[in-house]
Protein backbone atom coordinates (compact mmCIF):
# COMPACT_ATOMS: atom_id res chain seq x y z
CA UNK A 1 0.00 0.00 0.00
CA UNK A 2 2.85 2.19 0.17
CA UNK A 3 3.52 4.78 -2.83
CA UNK A 4 6.50 3.86 -5.51
CA UNK A 5 9.91 4.79 -3.83
CA UNK A 6 12.40 6.85 -5.27
CA UNK A 7 15.71 5.54 -5.76
CA UNK A 8 17.12 7.48 -3.01
CA UNK A 9 14.98 6.24 -0.49
CA UNK A 10 15.53 2.43 -1.70
CA UNK A 11 18.77 1.36 -0.13
CA UNK A 12 17.27 3.52 3.52
CA UNK A 13 13.97 1.26 3.27
CA UNK A 14 15.47 -1.58 2.06
CA UNK A 15 17.91 -1.57 5.37
CA UNK A 16 15.35 -1.07 7.55
CA UNK A 17 13.00 -3.72 6.33
CA UNK A 18 16.35 -6.31 6.36
CA UNK A 19 16.78 -5.83 10.25
CA UNK A 20 12.64 -6.04 10.75
CA UNK A 21 12.46 -8.90 8.52
CA UNK A 22 16.01 -10.51 8.08
CA UNK A 23 14.49 -13.28 5.49
CA UNK A 24 13.14 -10.73 2.75
CA UNK A 25 15.00 -10.38 0.04
CA UNK A 26 16.45 -6.87 -1.18
CA UNK A 27 14.18 -5.59 -3.73
CA UNK A 28 17.93 -4.25 -5.52
CA UNK A 29 21.43 -5.54 -5.64
CA UNK A 30 22.34 -1.96 -4.18
CA UNK A 31 22.87 -2.19 -0.83
CA UNK A 32 23.43 1.38 1.25
CA UNK A 33 26.79 2.46 2.07
CA UNK A 34 28.11 2.29 5.48
CA UNK A 35 30.52 5.27 6.76
CA UNK A 36 33.26 3.43 9.16
CA UNK A 37 35.97 6.44 9.37
CA UNK A 38 36.70 7.27 13.67
CA UNK A 39 34.82 9.40 15.49
CA UNK A 40 36.13 13.04 16.26
CA UNK A 41 34.48 15.27 18.09
CA UNK A 42 34.15 19.16 17.20
CA UNK A 43 33.33 22.42 18.75
CA UNK A 44 31.90 24.95 16.63
CA UNK A 45 32.44 28.33 18.24
CA UNK A 46 30.10 31.45 17.12
CA UNK A 47 28.33 34.27 18.45
CA UNK A 48 24.81 34.64 17.97
CA UNK A 49 22.25 37.46 17.16
CA UNK A 50 20.61 39.18 20.23
CA UNK A 51 18.44 37.03 21.77
CA UNK A 52 16.93 36.26 25.31
CA UNK A 53 18.60 34.99 27.92
CA UNK A 54 17.51 33.80 31.03
CA UNK A 55 19.34 33.04 34.58
CA UNK A 56 22.52 32.04 33.12
CA UNK A 57 25.10 32.71 36.01
CA UNK A 58 27.10 35.81 35.31
CA UNK A 59 25.64 36.44 31.88
CA UNK A 60 23.16 39.54 32.57
CA UNK A 61 18.87 38.61 31.91
CA UNK A 62 17.50 40.21 28.76
CA UNK A 63 18.29 40.71 24.91
CA UNK A 64 22.58 40.23 24.02
CA UNK A 65 24.47 38.63 22.06
CA UNK A 66 25.79 35.29 23.67
CA UNK A 67 29.19 33.77 22.69
CA UNK A 68 28.88 29.63 22.56
CA UNK A 69 29.59 26.49 21.50
CA UNK A 70 27.85 23.38 19.61
CA UNK A 71 29.39 19.92 19.88
CA UNK A 72 29.47 18.08 16.63
CA UNK A 73 30.82 14.21 16.00
CA UNK A 74 33.03 13.71 12.61
CA UNK A 75 33.05 10.38 10.95
CA UNK A 76 35.11 10.96 7.94
CA UNK A 77 32.92 13.53 5.68
CA UNK A 78 30.12 13.04 7.88
CA UNK A 79 29.43 15.25 10.57
CA UNK A 80 26.54 14.76 13.20
CA UNK A 81 25.27 17.24 15.47
CA UNK A 82 25.04 15.98 18.76
CA UNK A 83 21.86 14.62 19.90
CA UNK A 84 20.91 13.56 16.24
CA UNK A 85 19.59 9.94 17.09
CA UNK A 86 19.63 8.41 14.14
CA UNK A 87 22.93 6.74 12.01
CA UNK A 88 21.16 7.37 8.15
CA UNK A 89 22.31 10.18 6.72
CA UNK A 90 21.41 12.15 3.78
CA UNK A 91 24.28 13.58 2.21
CA UNK A 92 24.55 16.91 0.15
CA UNK A 93 24.61 15.05 -3.30
CA UNK A 94 20.93 13.31 -2.06
CA UNK A 95 22.78 9.97 -1.73
CA UNK A 96 22.03 8.27 1.75
CA UNK A 97 24.43 6.65 3.88
CA UNK A 98 25.23 4.56 7.26
CA UNK A 99 27.50 5.88 9.60
CA UNK A 100 28.33 3.01 12.10
CA UNK A 101 28.62 5.49 15.27
CA UNK A 102 31.05 5.31 18.55
CA UNK A 103 27.59 6.35 20.80
CA UNK A 104 30.56 5.56 24.20
CA UNK A 105 32.68 8.05 22.49
CA UNK A 106 30.63 10.81 21.58
CA UNK A 107 29.01 10.58 25.10
CA UNK A 108 32.37 10.76 26.52
CA UNK A 109 33.44 13.74 24.67
CA UNK A 110 30.09 15.59 25.54
CA UNK A 111 30.80 14.98 29.32
CA UNK A 112 34.00 16.02 28.70
CA UNK A 113 33.16 19.81 28.18
CA UNK A 114 32.20 20.44 31.93
CA UNK A 115 36.10 19.85 32.43
CA UNK A 116 36.70 22.70 30.12
CA UNK A 117 34.40 24.97 31.79
CA UNK A 118 31.45 24.84 29.41
CA UNK A 119 27.70 23.52 30.61
CA UNK A 120 24.77 23.30 28.70
CA UNK A 121 22.64 26.90 28.05
CA UNK A 122 19.18 26.93 27.97
CA UNK A 123 17.82 30.18 26.35
CA UNK A 124 14.70 31.55 25.07
CA UNK A 125 14.00 33.56 21.68
CA UNK A 126 11.65 36.57 22.23
CA UNK A 127 8.70 34.71 24.26
CA UNK A 128 8.19 32.06 23.09
CA UNK A 129 11.12 30.29 24.56
CA UNK A 130 12.19 26.59 24.06
CA UNK A 131 15.44 25.03 24.80
CA UNK A 132 17.49 24.65 22.19
CA UNK A 133 17.89 21.64 20.09
CA UNK A 134 21.14 20.44 19.62
CA UNK A 135 22.09 21.34 22.71
CA UNK A 136 24.13 25.03 23.30
CA UNK A 137 26.96 25.25 25.40
CA UNK A 138 28.75 28.62 27.19
CA UNK A 139 31.20 29.22 29.66
CA UNK A 140 30.73 31.19 33.10
CA UNK A 141 31.10 34.51 31.93
CA UNK A 142 32.19 36.70 28.58
CA UNK A 143 35.61 37.67 30.61
CA UNK A 144 36.25 33.49 30.52
CA UNK A 145 36.27 33.76 27.25
CA UNK A 146 40.21 34.99 26.68
CA UNK A 147 41.74 32.44 29.17
CA UNK A 148 39.85 29.30 26.96
CA UNK A 149 41.28 31.17 23.68
CA UNK A 150 44.72 30.92 24.76
CA UNK A 151 44.99 28.07 27.36
CA UNK A 152 41.96 26.12 26.74
CA UNK A 153 41.76 24.95 23.15
CA UNK A 154 45.47 23.88 22.73
CA UNK A 155 44.11 21.49 25.39
CA UNK A 156 41.34 20.27 23.77
CA UNK A 157 43.19 19.87 20.61
CA UNK A 158 45.86 17.85 22.11
CA UNK A 159 42.92 16.11 23.79
CA UNK A 160 41.70 15.34 20.34
CA UNK A 161 39.10 17.82 19.28
CA UNK A 162 38.70 19.80 16.20
CA UNK A 163 37.57 23.41 17.04
CA UNK A 164 36.35 25.96 14.48
CA UNK A 165 36.59 29.20 15.48
CA UNK A 166 35.36 32.10 12.26
CA UNK A 167 38.26 34.23 11.82
CA UNK A 168 35.91 37.40 12.65
CA UNK A 169 35.16 35.61 16.50
CA UNK A 170 35.79 38.83 18.79
CA UNK A 171 37.78 36.40 21.63
CA UNK A 172 39.98 35.00 18.34
CA UNK A 173 43.16 36.47 20.05
CA UNK A 174 46.14 35.15 18.27
CA UNK A 175 49.98 35.05 19.26
CA UNK A 176 52.54 35.16 16.28
CA UNK A 177 54.45 32.14 15.93
CA UNK A 178 57.51 34.14 13.89
CA UNK A 179 58.26 37.66 12.40
CA UNK A 180 59.59 37.24 9.03
CA UNK A 181 61.01 39.88 6.42
CA UNK A 182 61.97 39.25 3.39
CA UNK A 183 64.36 41.60 0.52
CA UNK A 184 65.11 41.39 -2.55
CA UNK A 185 66.26 43.62 -4.95
CA UNK A 186 64.97 44.70 -8.20
CA UNK A 187 66.33 46.01 -11.61
CA UNK A 188 65.68 49.74 -11.00
CA UNK A 189 67.22 50.34 -7.87
CA UNK A 190 64.42 49.11 -5.36
CA UNK A 191 64.24 47.08 -2.44
CA UNK A 192 60.82 45.28 -2.25
CA UNK A 193 60.26 44.24 1.35
CA UNK A 194 57.64 41.65 2.37
CA UNK A 195 57.10 41.66 5.91
CA UNK A 196 55.04 39.16 7.47
CA UNK A 197 53.39 36.76 10.74
CA UNK A 198 53.33 33.48 11.02
CA UNK A 199 49.44 32.57 12.87
CA UNK A 200 48.26 28.75 13.25
CA UNK A 201 51.74 28.08 10.92
CA UNK A 202 50.31 30.32 8.49
CA UNK A 203 51.99 33.31 7.11
CA UNK A 204 49.68 36.14 6.91
CA UNK A 205 51.20 39.48 5.45
CA UNK A 206 51.74 42.36 7.99
CA UNK A 207 51.43 45.62 5.98
CA UNK A 208 47.67 45.47 5.46
CA UNK A 209 47.38 45.30 9.35
CA UNK A 210 49.64 48.08 10.40
CA UNK A 211 47.57 50.08 7.49
CA UNK A 212 44.65 49.55 9.62
CA UNK A 213 45.98 49.88 13.31
CA UNK A 214 47.66 53.14 12.25
CA UNK A 215 44.24 54.22 10.99
CA UNK A 216 42.06 53.28 14.29
CA UNK A 217 44.57 54.03 16.70
CA UNK A 218 45.86 57.70 15.89
CA UNK A 219 48.71 57.41 18.82
CA UNK A 220 51.11 55.68 16.05
CA UNK A 221 50.97 58.91 14.24
CA UNK A 222 52.26 61.61 16.80
CA UNK A 223 55.28 61.47 18.13
CA UNK A 224 54.32 62.44 21.35
CA UNK A 225 52.02 60.03 22.25
CA UNK A 226 54.11 57.31 20.62
CA UNK A 227 56.97 58.02 23.08
CA UNK A 228 54.71 57.48 25.78
CA UNK A 229 53.52 54.61 25.13
CA UNK A 230 54.82 51.46 26.95
CA UNK A 231 56.88 48.54 25.50
CA UNK A 232 55.22 46.15 27.29
CA UNK A 233 51.35 47.45 25.98
CA UNK A 234 49.43 44.87 24.31
CA UNK A 235 48.52 45.76 20.81
CA UNK A 236 45.75 43.77 18.49
CA UNK A 237 46.31 43.58 14.82
CA UNK A 238 43.13 42.83 13.22
CA UNK A 239 43.94 39.89 11.01
CA UNK A 240 42.74 39.90 7.15
CA UNK A 241 39.77 37.44 7.30
CA UNK A 242 38.89 38.00 10.99
CA UNK A 243 40.70 37.60 14.19
CA UNK A 244 42.99 39.06 15.63
CA UNK A 245 46.64 38.78 17.13
CA UNK A 246 48.12 40.23 20.38
CA UNK A 247 51.69 41.48 20.00
CA UNK A 248 53.40 44.22 22.47
CA UNK A 249 53.60 47.43 21.08
CA UNK A 250 58.14 47.33 21.20
CA UNK A 251 57.49 44.99 18.19
CA UNK A 252 55.75 47.35 16.30
CA UNK A 253 57.40 50.97 17.39
CA UNK A 254 60.50 50.71 15.34
CA UNK A 255 58.17 49.90 12.35
CA UNK A 256 56.13 53.30 12.56
CA UNK A 257 59.11 55.68 13.15
CA UNK A 258 60.34 53.78 10.42
CA UNK A 259 57.87 53.15 7.64
CA UNK A 260 54.90 55.44 8.59
CA UNK A 261 54.34 57.00 5.74
CA UNK A 262 54.29 54.51 3.58
CA UNK A 263 51.07 53.24 5.15
CA UNK A 264 49.49 56.41 4.46
CA UNK A 265 47.56 54.43 1.30
CA UNK A 266 46.03 51.19 0.19
CA UNK A 267 48.49 48.54 1.51
CA UNK A 268 49.30 44.91 -0.19
CA UNK A 269 51.55 43.09 1.19
CA UNK A 270 55.07 44.39 -0.77
CA UNK A 271 56.92 47.29 0.75
CA UNK A 272 58.81 49.05 -2.02
CA UNK A 273 62.07 50.88 -0.21
CA UNK A 274 64.81 53.36 -2.71
CA UNK A 275 68.67 52.03 -2.37
CA UNK A 276 69.24 55.08 -0.99
CA UNK A 277 67.00 54.64 1.84
CA UNK A 278 69.92 54.33 3.93
CA UNK A 279 68.16 55.09 7.53
CA UNK A 280 65.60 52.98 6.94
CA UNK A 281 67.42 50.19 6.04
CA UNK A 282 69.43 50.55 8.62
CA UNK A 283 67.34 50.64 11.20
CA UNK A 284 65.21 47.62 9.94
CA UNK A 285 68.69 45.70 9.76
CA UNK A 286 68.87 46.46 13.38
CA UNK A 287 65.40 45.02 14.69
CA UNK A 288 65.71 42.20 16.75
CA UNK A 289 63.64 38.80 16.79
CA UNK A 290 62.97 39.39 13.18
CA UNK A 291 64.25 37.21 10.75
CA UNK A 292 65.11 38.76 7.73
CA UNK A 293 65.85 36.64 4.18
CA UNK A 294 68.08 38.11 1.73
CA UNK A 295 69.21 41.21 4.04
CA UNK A 296 72.99 40.53 3.30
CA UNK A 297 73.57 42.64 0.72
CA UNK A 298 71.33 45.55 1.95
CA UNK A 299 73.01 45.66 5.35
CA UNK A 300 76.15 45.59 3.43
CA UNK A 301 74.60 48.48 1.45
CA UNK A 302 73.28 50.26 4.27
CA UNK A 303 76.45 49.76 6.26
CA UNK A 304 78.67 51.36 2.95
CA UNK A 305 76.37 54.27 2.76
CA UNK A 306 74.84 55.33 6.46
CA UNK A 307 77.86 57.02 7.65
CA UNK A 308 79.66 59.92 6.84
CA UNK A 309 82.57 59.83 9.54
CA UNK A 310 84.11 57.03 7.67
CA UNK A 311 84.45 59.12 4.49
CA UNK A 312 88.59 58.79 3.40
CA UNK A 313 89.95 62.45 3.16
CA UNK A 314 91.52 63.41 -0.16
CA UNK A 315 94.43 66.08 -0.81
CA UNK A 316 93.78 68.81 -3.18
CA UNK A 317 94.50 68.08 -6.80
CA UNK A 318 97.84 68.80 -8.03
CA UNK A 319 98.10 72.37 -9.68
CA UNK A 320 94.99 73.56 -7.75
CA UNK A 321 95.62 77.45 -7.44
CA UNK A 322 94.01 77.93 -3.70
CA UNK A 323 94.67 77.22 -0.30
CA UNK A 324 91.49 75.01 0.93
CA UNK A 325 90.39 75.66 4.42
CA UNK A 326 89.93 72.02 6.67
CA UNK A 327 85.97 72.05 6.16
CA UNK A 328 86.79 72.93 2.20
CA UNK A 329 88.57 69.90 1.98
CA UNK A 330 85.97 68.02 3.67
CA UNK A 331 83.30 69.20 1.43
CA UNK A 332 85.61 68.05 -1.66
CA UNK A 333 86.56 64.59 0.27
CA UNK A 334 82.08 64.08 0.21
CA UNK A 335 81.97 65.38 -3.11
CA UNK A 336 84.13 62.05 -3.85
CA UNK A 337 82.65 59.97 -2.09
CA UNK A 338 79.55 60.82 -3.60
CA UNK A 339 81.20 59.98 -6.93
CA UNK A 340 82.34 56.68 -5.82
CA UNK A 341 79.08 55.53 -4.51
CA UNK A 342 77.34 56.18 -7.13
CA UNK A 343 75.44 58.85 -5.35
CA UNK A 344 74.15 62.37 -6.02
CA UNK A 345 73.96 65.17 -3.72
CA UNK A 346 73.76 68.76 -2.41
CA UNK A 347 76.19 70.72 -1.33
CA UNK A 348 74.45 73.35 0.58
CA UNK A 349 77.29 75.62 2.89
CA UNK A 350 76.52 79.11 3.50
CA UNK A 351 76.88 81.85 0.68
CA UNK A 352 80.81 82.44 0.80
CA UNK A 353 82.33 79.67 1.90
CA UNK A 354 83.20 78.63 -1.37
CA UNK A 355 81.13 76.15 -3.31
CA UNK A 356 82.42 77.16 -6.36
CA UNK A 357 86.08 76.73 -5.39
CA UNK A 358 85.10 72.96 -3.55
CA UNK A 359 83.20 71.78 -7.34
CA UNK A 360 86.30 73.03 -8.79
CA UNK A 361 88.38 71.02 -6.99
CA UNK A 362 86.07 68.24 -7.24
CA UNK A 363 86.36 68.64 -11.18
CA UNK A 364 89.68 68.96 -11.59
CA UNK A 365 90.75 65.62 -9.62
CA UNK A 366 88.29 64.05 -11.74
CA UNK A 367 90.46 64.91 -14.84
CA UNK A 368 93.93 63.89 -12.93
CA UNK A 369 91.92 60.74 -12.28
CA UNK A 370 90.79 59.66 -15.90
CA UNK A 371 87.34 59.43 -15.18
CA UNK A 372 86.32 62.47 -16.78
CA UNK A 373 86.39 61.12 -20.17
CA UNK A 374 83.61 63.03 -21.02
CA UNK A 375 82.71 66.59 -20.14
CA UNK A 376 80.92 68.02 -17.38
CA UNK A 377 78.34 70.47 -17.65
CA UNK A 378 77.13 73.32 -15.04
CA UNK A 379 73.96 75.52 -15.42
CA UNK A 380 73.91 78.17 -13.44
CA UNK A 381 72.19 81.51 -13.55
CA UNK A 382 73.36 83.87 -16.41
CA UNK A 383 74.72 86.36 -13.56
CA UNK A 384 77.31 83.62 -12.67
CA UNK A 385 79.17 83.22 -15.67
CA UNK A 386 81.46 85.47 -14.89
CA UNK A 387 82.41 84.65 -11.93
CA UNK A 388 82.30 80.85 -12.77
CA UNK A 389 84.97 81.85 -15.52
CA UNK A 390 87.20 83.95 -13.54
CA UNK A 391 87.23 81.29 -10.66
CA UNK A 392 88.45 78.30 -13.34
CA UNK A 393 90.74 80.47 -15.04
CA UNK A 394 92.32 81.53 -11.48
CA UNK A 395 92.01 78.05 -9.44
CA UNK A 396 92.10 75.47 -12.59
CA UNK A 397 94.21 76.64 -15.80
CA UNK A 398 94.22 72.80 -16.71
CA UNK A 399 90.26 72.45 -16.91
CA UNK A 400 89.57 73.38 -20.70
CA UNK A 401 86.20 75.12 -20.11
CA UNK A 402 83.70 76.25 -22.67
CA UNK A 403 80.84 79.29 -21.84
CA UNK A 404 77.60 78.27 -23.69
CA UNK A 405 76.35 82.18 -23.72
CA UNK A 406 75.88 84.97 -25.85
CA UNK A 407 74.20 85.17 -29.51
CA UNK A 408 77.25 83.07 -31.29
CA UNK A 409 77.20 79.87 -28.81
CA UNK A 410 75.81 77.85 -31.34
CA UNK A 411 79.43 78.26 -33.30
CA UNK A 412 80.57 76.16 -30.21
CA UNK A 413 78.10 73.12 -30.48
CA UNK A 414 80.05 70.82 -32.26
CA UNK A 415 83.72 71.33 -30.35
CA UNK A 416 81.57 69.94 -26.35
CA UNK A 417 83.10 67.08 -26.34
CA UNK A 418 86.52 68.49 -27.24
CA UNK A 419 86.15 71.04 -23.69
CA UNK A 420 86.37 69.41 -19.86
CA UNK A 421 84.14 71.68 -18.45
CA UNK A 422 80.54 73.07 -20.11
CA UNK A 423 78.96 76.28 -18.50
CA UNK A 424 75.61 77.54 -19.66
CA UNK A 425 72.53 79.16 -18.10
CA UNK A 426 68.77 78.16 -17.08
CA UNK A 427 67.27 80.49 -19.69
CA UNK A 428 69.52 78.62 -22.29
CA UNK A 429 68.82 75.28 -21.56
CA UNK A 430 65.68 74.76 -23.17
CA UNK A 431 66.66 76.55 -26.48
CA UNK A 432 69.96 74.52 -26.53
CA UNK A 433 68.02 71.26 -25.77
CA UNK A 434 68.57 69.35 -28.40
CA UNK A 435 72.49 70.21 -29.01
CA UNK A 436 73.12 69.44 -25.07
CA UNK A 437 70.91 66.21 -25.45
CA UNK A 438 73.03 65.10 -27.97
CA UNK A 439 76.32 64.21 -25.60
CA UNK A 440 76.44 62.40 -21.84
CA UNK A 441 77.93 63.92 -19.69
CA UNK A 442 80.41 62.82 -16.50
CA UNK A 443 78.98 64.84 -13.98
CA UNK A 444 75.74 67.14 -14.02
CA UNK A 445 75.96 70.24 -11.92
CA UNK A 446 73.27 72.63 -10.97
CA UNK A 447 74.48 75.74 -9.03
CA UNK A 448 72.34 77.76 -6.95
CA UNK A 449 69.57 74.76 -7.59
CA UNK A 450 66.87 75.74 -6.25
CA UNK A 451 66.11 78.00 -9.07
CA UNK A 452 64.84 74.71 -11.01
CA UNK A 453 62.14 74.47 -8.06
CA UNK A 454 59.46 74.97 -10.76
CA UNK A 455 59.39 71.53 -12.24
CA UNK A 456 57.07 72.80 -14.63
CA UNK A 457 59.18 75.14 -16.52
CA UNK A 458 60.85 74.43 -19.12
CA UNK A 459 64.81 74.33 -17.56
CA UNK A 460 63.61 72.05 -14.82
CA UNK A 461 62.31 69.54 -17.28
CA UNK A 462 65.66 69.64 -19.93
CA UNK A 463 67.87 69.07 -16.65
CA UNK A 464 65.94 66.16 -16.20
CA UNK A 465 66.44 64.30 -19.44
CA UNK A 466 69.99 64.75 -19.70
CA UNK A 467 71.95 62.14 -19.08
CA UNK A 468 75.17 62.06 -16.87
CA UNK A 469 76.92 59.66 -14.58
CA UNK A 470 76.72 61.69 -11.75
CA UNK A 471 74.68 64.85 -10.62
CA UNK A 472 75.03 67.43 -7.70
CA UNK A 473 73.48 70.74 -6.72
CA UNK A 474 75.23 73.44 -5.00
CA UNK A 475 72.82 75.90 -2.92
CA UNK A 476 73.12 78.21 0.03
CA UNK A 477 69.49 78.38 0.45
CA UNK A 478 68.42 74.36 -0.32
CA UNK A 479 64.39 75.65 0.76
CA UNK A 480 63.43 79.22 0.84
CA UNK A 481 59.78 78.51 0.81
CA UNK A 482 58.48 75.42 1.28
CA UNK A 483 59.20 71.67 1.33
CA UNK A 484 58.48 71.58 -2.37
CA UNK A 485 61.42 73.41 -3.51
CA UNK A 486 64.09 70.05 -1.42
CA UNK A 487 61.75 67.59 -3.14
CA UNK A 488 62.31 69.27 -6.84
CA UNK A 489 65.81 68.96 -6.21
CA UNK A 490 65.70 65.32 -4.78
CA UNK A 491 63.61 64.75 -7.85
CA UNK A 492 66.59 65.92 -10.14
CA UNK A 493 68.80 63.82 -8.16
CA UNK A 494 67.60 60.75 -6.91
CA UNK A 495 64.44 60.20 -9.31
CA UNK A 496 61.21 58.54 -7.24
CA UNK A 497 64.08 58.96 -3.58
CA UNK A 498 61.10 61.15 -2.18
CA UNK A 499 58.41 59.78 -4.65
CA UNK A 500 56.14 62.13 -7.04
CA UNK A 501 55.23 65.28 -6.32
CA UNK A 502 51.41 64.46 -5.16
CA UNK A 503 52.27 61.84 -3.26
CA UNK A 504 55.36 64.41 -1.20
CA UNK A 505 52.90 66.50 -0.84
CA UNK A 506 50.76 64.06 0.90
CA UNK A 507 53.23 61.85 2.84
CA UNK A 508 55.39 65.16 3.69
CA UNK A 509 54.51 68.90 3.02
CA UNK A 510 50.82 68.68 4.06
CA UNK A 511 51.60 66.42 7.95
CA UNK A 512 54.75 69.02 8.04
CA UNK A 513 54.13 72.54 7.07
CA UNK A 514 50.26 72.38 8.35
CA UNK A 515 50.14 70.12 11.13
CA UNK A 516 53.37 70.09 12.55
CA UNK A 517 54.20 66.27 12.59
CA UNK A 518 57.52 66.20 14.17
CA UNK A 519 57.50 62.40 13.56
CA UNK A 520 57.41 62.94 9.96
CA UNK A 521 60.10 66.40 9.93
CA UNK A 522 62.86 63.88 12.09
CA UNK A 523 61.95 61.02 9.40
CA UNK A 524 62.22 62.78 6.62
CA UNK A 525 65.40 64.69 7.65
CA UNK A 526 67.21 61.52 8.44
CA UNK A 527 66.23 59.92 4.99
CA UNK A 528 67.63 62.89 3.19
CA UNK A 529 70.46 63.56 5.26
CA UNK A 530 73.25 61.42 3.84
CA UNK A 531 72.67 63.50 0.90
CA UNK A 532 73.01 66.90 2.18
CA UNK A 533 76.33 68.63 3.40
CA UNK A 534 75.50 72.02 4.91
CA UNK A 535 77.61 74.23 7.14
CA UNK A 536 77.22 77.58 8.11
CA UNK A 537 79.54 80.20 8.62
CA UNK A 538 79.72 80.72 12.28
CA UNK A 539 80.50 76.76 12.30
CA UNK A 540 83.72 76.52 9.92
CA UNK A 541 84.83 80.02 9.48
CA UNK A 542 85.66 80.87 13.32
CA UNK A 543 88.59 83.00 13.17
CA UNK A 544 85.75 85.49 11.15
CA UNK A 545 84.02 88.38 13.05
CA UNK A 546 80.45 87.88 13.43
CA UNK A 547 78.32 89.54 10.38
CA UNK A 548 77.45 93.30 11.49
CA UNK A 549 74.20 94.40 9.51
CA UNK A 550 73.74 98.31 9.15
CA UNK A 551 70.46 98.92 7.65
CA UNK A 552 70.25 102.35 5.73
CA UNK A 553 67.36 104.10 4.21
CA UNK A 554 68.29 106.02 1.03
CA UNK A 555 65.63 107.62 -0.67
CA UNK A 556 65.51 108.47 -4.60
CA UNK A 557 65.37 111.68 -5.74
CA UNK A 558 65.79 114.08 -8.92
CA UNK A 559 66.34 112.04 -12.33
CA UNK A 560 66.47 108.58 -10.55
CA UNK A 561 62.92 109.21 -9.12
CA UNK A 562 61.57 110.59 -12.40
CA UNK A 563 62.88 107.15 -14.09
CA UNK A 564 61.64 104.93 -11.24
CA UNK A 565 58.02 106.69 -11.05
CA UNK A 566 57.77 106.34 -15.18
CA UNK A 567 58.45 102.68 -14.93
CA UNK A 568 56.63 102.16 -12.13
CA UNK A 569 53.53 103.69 -14.26
CA UNK A 570 53.97 101.88 -17.25
CA UNK A 571 54.52 98.64 -15.12
CA UNK A 572 50.90 99.49 -12.79
CA UNK A 573 48.90 100.20 -16.80
CA UNK A 574 50.17 97.14 -17.98
CA UNK A 575 49.30 94.62 -15.32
Amino acid sequence: KMPPLSGIDIPVVSEVLREIIPDLPPPCKDRIRSITSPMVPVLEIDTSAPLWLSGFRRYANGMQKLDYARVKFSYGDVALPSGYKSEFVTLPSGETVRVIRNLPAEAGAANSLANYGFEAVPYFIGSSGGISNPPVYALDSVDSWTMFMQHTVPLMIKAGWKIDIPRDFHHNVLEAEAWEGEFEEEEDGWFSLNMGIVVNGQRLPLAPMLHELFKIDPRWLDTSQLEKMRDSEWIELLLPEGGRVRVTADRIKPLAKTLIELFDGKMSGEIRLSRYDLARIDTLAGMERWQFKGMEGVIKLAHKLKNTSGIKAVNPPEGFALQLRPYQIEGLSWLQYLREQELSGILADDMGLGKTAQALAHLLLEKHSGRMDKPSLVVLPTSLIFNWKREAERFTPQLKLLSLHGKARAEHFPAIREYDVILTTYPLLWRDEEALAEHEYHLLILDEAQTVKNVSSQAAQVVRKLIARHRLCLTGTPMENNLGELWAQFDFLLPGFLGGSKEFTKTWRTPIEKHGNKMRRDLLARRVKPFILRRRKEDVAKELPAKTLIVRTVELEGSQRDLYETVRAAMDEKV
